[in-house]
């Protein structure tokens, strides 16, 4: 009991209830090159809706890492993704983000928020007001207004305007200042009826051209002659009215703090149709302490930073008078008497990225206590980044299997002779490291892109990765995930290279699984083995996968050991918590038989002065079948079978 210098009852609870944990063993992991979304940034996608919603639809560049993790998302529902770009600035074309002004600032990566963080949240010079959330081309189709008093909403023309029925010119009369006090994009209004147009060009202070023709209140010749009319904001639609003074600046004695913000989809690429407003922001205030009556901030920079998808503040634009100033006292906006903002240029995607880029990207999923993955998925293939995936990310973490297939040229087009396909393939086997901690399938396959409409090949390392995910959550890691069972290959049209039965068996001799298509009975992994040489249990992929779920299991609960005494009781409990573990994975067919050994035959007195405690731990791996023989005995009729049984 716990020490005590006077008399009273003391209560303590010793829990000994500590089990081992379930692990997860479907989580996939992917460095890809992307079109869109924040760059060396792990983020954890669900589904293909979510893959597009972050990233974007493919492109020719990008379709062979997009569909790998579309792939796997086939069949599983947590897969981590990092972007990579090409980062050389040594390289003319290398990936940036789209920048506000027209000036070629083509030095500008903000890869992700915490780059924008840590580097960028002060502002940027030279790139205007805004800078697209991520580096590609996408950001080109940015464009931002912003309307900062409520001159800039509405106000009237000086001088008078003509406009002719049925005929998209305007004229101006009696020093009228077209273009000064109105920019492309105003809306206009016109004649006794009001008409309402867009303005699509000025040409100088006393001409301008409609959008669309002005009708005319009676269609005579000059229905809105002798009117000055009146110009508004181009989104005075889209907003519920003129920005004025916030609560929050208004009780401190400041003023004209409000600004609409209209993000506009310029291009369509965004929503389909130019000129969308896809994001919009109301009221939202220069002021840099502003709040809402909830609290929270309304300074503009704050808000668009956190809330946008597209867009990080880099400057305050010069006619916000006093922007980013507290609220006490200051009068805001004093020469925002138009609308504000412009096109967003120069977004890049850059060229492809080099393996370096690559390599930096799946170093984000290297720490085994950062993050949790079961799967590691190549979609751009080659011997570098084969080799280093298996050697610095697999062998090093030893809890989770690198998916690969072969490069495209070994099996897309590739029929110069009848075994080319194969031949080629194990040529690019004999480049990569023996080892349990990969898998590498026979090929890619041909499949649709909805998002293209046309047909693609891409590698099945997705796939292969998805089918084990698929067996984890209708058997058990142990299973094989190969075989009509549970191997079917989803969406292929067609496989690039099938193999035939003699190529198979040469092959799965080399460690590859070969991917089949059976007539009527679909695509198959017909194949479960590991990247191993060595012919031991740890050449399957149920074993190697076992092991993985029960060392990470045991391990887990074995750090609630640490820093207890290595004792008789202390050992006892280890083997109290181990063995009805390992009977579930027996039950569940994952062993056939196994014995742990904790005890002073292997914690011996030097073991335990040298602070360390000891659990052995055999294992009777369950196997796969993966060879059938079947053996069909034709007798006599008088012979007895028990004559013949276990005779051939």
């Amino acid at each position: 009991m716990p020490f005590q210098v006077s008399p009273g009852v003391n209560v303590s609870e010793i829990d000994l209830t500590t089990v081992i944990p379930a692990v997860s063993t479907t989580e996939g992991a992917i460095g890809a090159h992307l079109r869109w979304g924040p760059v060396d940034d792990r983020v954890l996608i669900d589904s293909e809706d979510s893959l597009v919603g972050l990233y974007q639809t493919p492109d020719a560049n990008t379709a062979n890492d997009f569909f790998t993790a579309k792939n796997f998302l086939a069949y599983g529902n947590k897969l981590y993704v990092t972007r990579v770009v090409n980062q050389s600035t040594t390289a003319a074309d290398h990936a940036k983000n789209a920048i506000m002004n027209n000036a070629n600032n083509s030095q500008t990566l903000v890869k992700n928020e915490d780059d924008y963080n840590e580097n960028y949240s002060t502002g940027i010079s030279g790139v205007g007001e805004f800078i697209a959330k991520y580096p590609g081309e996408l950001g080109n189709s940015l464009r931002v207004s912003m309307c900062g008093s409520s001159a800039a909403w509405a106000s009237a023309l000086s001088g008078n305007v003509v406009a002719t029925a049925n005929s998209t010119t305007v004229t101006g009369l009696n020093s009228t200042a077209f273009n000064t006090e109105l920019t492309v994009g105003d809306l206009i209004v016109l004649g006794p009826d009001k008409e309402v147009r867009q303005i699509k060009a000025i040409a100088n202070s006393s001409s301008l051209t409609l959008k669309n023709a002005y009708e005319g209140n009676t269609h005579n010749a000059t229905a809105a002659s002798g009117s000055h009319g009146e110009r508004r904001w181009e989104f005075y639609n889209t907003f519920d009215g003129e920005p004025g003074t916030s609560t929050h600046a208004s009780v401190r004695g400041g003023s004209n703090d409000e600004i609409h913000v209209a993000v506009v989809d310029e291009d369509g690429f965004w929503s389909g149709t130019a000129n969308t407003v896809i994001e919009k922001f109301e009221k939202v205030s220069v002021a840099s302490d502003a709040k809402t009556e909830d609290g929270s901030a309304a300074y503009y920079k704050e808000v668009i930073n956190r809330q946008s998808q597209y867009l990080w503040w880099t400057a305050h634009d010069t006619q916000l008078t006093n922007a980013g100033k507290l609220a006490e006292g200051v009068t805001f906006n004093a020469s925002a008497s138009m609308p504000q903002g412009g096109s967003l240029y120069w977004g890049k995607d850059g060229i492809a990225p080099r393996n370096a880029d690559y390599i930096n990207g799946y170093k984000l999923f290297n720490s085994t206590e950062d993050v949790d993955v079961s799967l590691v998925l190549l979609g751009t293939i080659n011997q570098t980044l084969a080799v280093d995936l298996i050697n610095n990310l697999a062998e090093v973490r030893k809890d989770c299997l690198v998916c690969l297939s072969p490069r495209r040229t070994d099996v897309v087009n590739n029929s110069g002779y009848a075994s080319a396909e194969m031949d080629d393939i194990i040529s690019f086997r004999d480049l990569l490291p023996s080892t349990s901690y990969a898998v590498l399938d026979s090929g890619w396959k041909y499949q649709y892109d909805k998002y293209n409409d046309l047909y693609r090949y891409v590698p099945l390392s997705g796939d292969t990765a998805g089918l084990m995910v698929q067996t984890d959550n209708t058997r058990d890691p142990w299973w094989s995930p190969a075989g009509f069972n549970r191997g079917n290959v989803k969406n292929t049209i067609k496989l690039a290279y099938n193999p035939r039965k003699a190529q198979r068996d040469q092959l799965y001799k080399k460690g590859v699984n070969p991917v089949v298509t059976f007539p009527g009975q679909g695509t198959v992994l017909f194949g479960d083995k590991t990247m191993l040489a060595k012919p031991i249990a740890f050449d399957r992929i149920n074993v190697r996968r076992l092991f993985i779920v029960l060392e990470k299991a045991i391990s887990t609960a074995a750090k609630f050991t640490l820093f207890e005494f290595n004792d008789a009781f202390t050992r006892s409990q280890f083997v109290n918590l181990v063995e009805p573990f390992l009977r579930d994975v027996q039950g569940r067919r994952g062993i056939f038989d196994f014995k742990v050994v904790c005890d002073e035959t292997n914690n011996t007195g030097e073991v335990i002065d040298r602070n360390e405690f000891i659990g052995d731990i055999y294992i009777k791996p369950a196997r796969s079948i993966n060879f059938i023989q079947l053996n069909f005995v034709a007798v006599r009729t008088g012979v007895e079978f028990s004559e013949v049984v276990g005779q051939f």
